[in-house]
């Protein structure tokens, strides 16, 4: 089914030669009446190995034996890393993003949702581009990092990223802090994806601050390493079993 699927229709016709493709995002916190809009040149996500971040080098320098990169998009991780001569399996929802990365050269593409797939070990889960996003909410979280688990090979590594999104709450006279005292967690988001007109249906995001991820990692009887504190809240971590 391809039916609202923005992100993979702006994905493929980027590949196919519309260049000037652009992504408008709309997302909603606790606390915001209105949704925060922002726009992302497609381009962006056909970034070479150059242009990515020092904390998406760090993650792929990392990455070792067999790897699934989750939510792969155009597959910009998956390419370098298949270019590095490693195993490498990319999975998406987007039936569109998973026929751009085919189209891109990517050996092995599966077109399936994170949780309805199983049954595969790996050595590295690669979530990049505030990965834990995936999780939804923080009620979901415990869930999610269970699947992941189950999923990982004996002395396999999750490799993700996210954000403390609580500088969306700092006051710029004093630069205090107000965050909601929710519930929900302040983290909660809720995204809506535009392209030429046409939006998809609303989907929840989570943004986690690292100490509750390496709360809830040892709840679900896994280490939790900090690999790199990024520049503005950001951060990439290892979750391994114990």
């Amino acid at each position: 089914m391809t039916e609202h699927d923005v992100f993979g229709k702006a994905l493929q016709e980027y590949q196919q030669g519309f260049t000037a493709a652009r992504l408008t995002t709309y997302l909603q916190i606790p606390g915001y009446t209105r949704p925060i809009k922002d726009t992302l040149p497609v381009s962006y996500l056909f970034r070479g190995f150059n242009e990515m971040s020092e904390l998406e080098k760090k993650a792929l320098g990392h990455c070792r034996g067999k790897i699934l990169d989750i939510g792969c998009g155009a597959g910009s991780h998956s390419l370098f890393l298949q270019q590095q001569g490693m195993d490498i399996t990319s999975l998406d929802v987007s039936e569109l993003a998973v026929q751009t990365c085919r189209a891109r050269g990517l050996k092995k593409v599966v077109h399936r949702g994170l949780l309805d797939y199983n049954g595969i070990k790996f050595d590295t889960l690669l979530l990049l581009m505030n990965g834990i996003g995936v999780a939804g909410r923080l009620s979901d979280l415990h869930g999610f990092l269970d699947h992941l688990k189950s999923l990982l090979d004996k002395k396999g590594q999750v490799l993700l990223d996210s954000s403390d999104i609580k500088y969306m709450y700092q006051d710029d006279e004093d630069s205090s802090f107000h965050i909601p005292a929710g519930p929900p967690y302040y983290g909660e988001g809720e995204f809506v994806v535009e392209y030429k007109g046409e939006k998809s249906h609303k989907f929840p995001w989570l943004y986690l601050d690292y100490p509750r991820l390496e709360k809830a990692a040892a709840s679900r009887g896994m280490k939790c390493e900090l690999l790199f504190p990024g520049d503005h809240y950001d951060y990439l971590a290892r979750l391994s079993r114990k």
